[in-house]
């Protein structure tokens, strides 16, 4: 079984407390489309985020 993650995009945006639930709500609604959507804080900037677009 070949299970390959590739990146769709990839944005840094300002950080938020409910970012999370946004991508909790994508990962939900779009997970029969191939879709998983991921959020990291970024270490090289205090107050971003990282935000991932992945098709599995």
């Amino acid at each position: 079984m070949d299970n390959k993650i590739e990146t769709l995009s990839t944005i840094r945006i300002k950080h938020s407390d409910d970012l999370y639930k946004i991508v909790d709500s994508l990962n939900r609604t779009l997970k029969e489309d191939d879709l998983m959507f991921g959020l990291a804080l970024d270490d090289e900037d205090d107050g971003k985020a990282i935000f991932t677009i992945y098709r599995t």
